[in-house]
């Protein structure tokens, strides 16, 4: 692999740990289009570009996931009650979506995935959040939710904090907890994702020589640690920084990441 591929990776992960540190926005709405964008650069077959960028976004939230998921726990952030029953859920859902994604074209999930990521930006930008309305539902129905999380999570290569912190601020969870249970919830999601597109990918012809099944150990290898080390830089950058206009013009980034995403597969 070209030094030029390295730098790529290497510049990505610094990228996406900076912004979420700076915003606290998980990295798969930036990795999953770049490294589409990358791997048609890198001639990887068309069939094969967006299992393998999810994929490997998937895996490359493991670390981040597992460092975020200790800080929030230090603090006592996290309602363990709660991932004790939304975890099966999301490892049960998480891991068959990889099988989904797995029978699905590159263009179909391209366009699930630029979907997804408009509609979340959307939000961002008009700062729509539920009201406190409810309580939890019961540990059957947590685990169903959860269910529902770790399916769209695997298809679009996020930690689930989108969708978890909005559930559970609905259900009277205090904003710093939901934040801190969704991080632990994030881990569960990543390691069940990765897994899972791995083994989809492992027999799969076509795929780079170093991939391991549809993860790009390369990119995973470069793009993680550079993220861990960015993001504390983020996090004391966002003292001081304008965060509330920062995170409208990351929402019309992820909008335009995510177009582009569904042109390179378009014209690949």
């Amino acid at each position: 692999m070209d030094i030029i591929w390295w730098l790529a990776y290497v510049a990505l992960g610094g990228f996406v740990g900076l912004m979420a540190g700076l915003l606290g926005i998980g990295g798969g709405g930036i990795m999953v289009p770049i490294l589409t964008s990358l791997f048609v650069l890198q001639g990887v077959p068309h069939e094969h570009l967006a299992h393998l960028a999810l994929g490997t976004a998937m895996a490359a939230i493991i670390p981040a996931s597992t460092a975020s998921l200790f800080s929030h726990h230090r603090h006592g952030a996290v309602r363990w009650d709660i991932v004790r029953f939304i975890t099966p859920g999301i490892l049960i859902g998480t891991f068959l979506a990889t099988f989904i994604a797995a029978l699905l074209p590159t263009r179909g999930l391209a366009i699930f995935f630029a979907c997804f990521m408009v509609l979340m930006s959307l939000q961002m930008l008009a700062n729509i959040k539920p009201k406190p309305s409810r309580s939890l539902p019961g540990p059957l129905g947590v685990s169903g939710v959860g269910l529902g999380i770790g399916g769209i999570s695997a298809l679009v290569a996020i930690g689930g904090g989108s969708l978890t912190v909005p559930f559970l601020t609905w259900c009277n969870v205090k904003l710093p907890r939901a934040i801190g249970t969704s991080a632990a919830v994030g881990l569960p999601i990543a390691i069940a994702g990765a897994l899972g597109y791995i083994i989809n990918g492992w027999s799969t012809a076509g795929l780079p020589s170093a991939a391991l099944g549809y993860v790009y150990l390369p990119a995973l290898l470069l793009m993680a640690p550079f993220s861990i080390l960015t993001a504390p830089i983020g996090a004391r950058l966002a003292h001081r920084l304008p965060v509330n206009l920062l995170k409208r013009v990351f929402a019309f980034m992820l909008m335009g990441l995510a177009l582009q995403m569904v042109y390179a597969v378009f014209t690949a």
